[in-house]
């Protein structure tokens, strides 16, 4: 693999950092929680991730798992508590153009431009964010396009690629921004076997080379192959944090218990 091209025009800088975490976690959540009126969504929730960690986020619809990813690049906002990324506070004061540069995000529904090829969906972020020319954005989009198996794919346009292959495109497109976390909502819905098996693989990639992932999925199998660790959620509250093996063998709660019964059944 060519060496990762150079980035330059960097994105302004975030506020209020406040130098690397003791632990040397990636992100600090302390007592955090999110309203919709008098809708409680996240519940006072507390945990930690490690640099490059792969976190599952499991749980029934409904129970926070996709609000609590959002948090972490304020496209939902938190109303009390802390989060703090790479040291750095997040709250209403953050510059949110250098953070989402620094966390990305894969849609469930990739989110690309119809009217614009791959190449192009890849280069317009870093040309527009990162002030890129449009040869170093090109440059370095057909590098992650080369890491994430679809080199060839490079001037087409989303309708002619298959599911599995926009996936790759959305994470290509996040990996052209350089970001430190990327957050992933249903990565493998709709998708085959064969191509989750390929979402499986950029994750583990991406883990090697540092990149904190956090992912939302009802995925049972995809769960037990990629995370480092689970976080079970359920009426916006964090009920379990656990190694998958012991999550899916032994969970520590009956609601855990009765949630894995249901999806085995179904």
């Amino acid at each position: 693999m060519p060496p990762e091209p150079d980035l330059t025009g960097a994105a302004p800088a975030l506020h209020d950092a406040v130098g690397p975490l003791a632990d040397g976690s990636m992100i600090s959540v302390r007592n955090m929680s999110k309203l919709y009126g008098d809708f409680v969504a996240l519940d006072r929730l507390n945990f930690d991730v490690q640099r490059g960690e792969k976190i599952v986020v499991l749980g029934p619809s409904g129970s926070g798992k996709s609000t609590l990813i959002r948090t972490f690049n304020r496209i939902e906002p938190h109303d009390s508590g802390s989060i703090l990324i790479d040291g750095t506070v997040i709250d209403d004061k953050t510059n949110l153009t250098p953070l989402r540069c620094m966390v990305g995000m894969v849609f469930q529904n990739y989110n690309l431009f119809p009217h614009l090829s791959v190449v192009d969906n890849c280069t317009l972020a870093p040309q527009l964010v990162r002030s890129l020319s449009r040869k170093e954005a090109k440059d370095m989009a057909l590098h992650f396009l080369q890491q994430v198996g679809i080199p060839e794919q490079a001037n087409k346009y989303p309708i002619q690629l298959s599911g599995g292959q926009q996936q790759r495109v959305a994470i290509a497109r996040a990996l052209c921004m350089q970001p430190e976390v990327i957050l992933f909502d249903e990565p493998t819905a709709a998708l085959d076997p064969e191509a989750i098996t390929g979402v499986v693989s950029i994750m583990n990639t991406l883990a090697e080379q540092g990149i904190t992932t956090l992912c939302v999925t009802h995925e049972m199998a995809f769960s037990r192959h990629i995370a480092d660790k689970i976080i079970f959620m359920d009426r916006g509250r964090i009920l379990e944090i656990t190694p998958p093996e012991e999550f899916f063998t032994t969970p520590q709660t009956e609601r855990a218990q009765n949630f894995l019964n249901q999806m085995i059944r179904y």
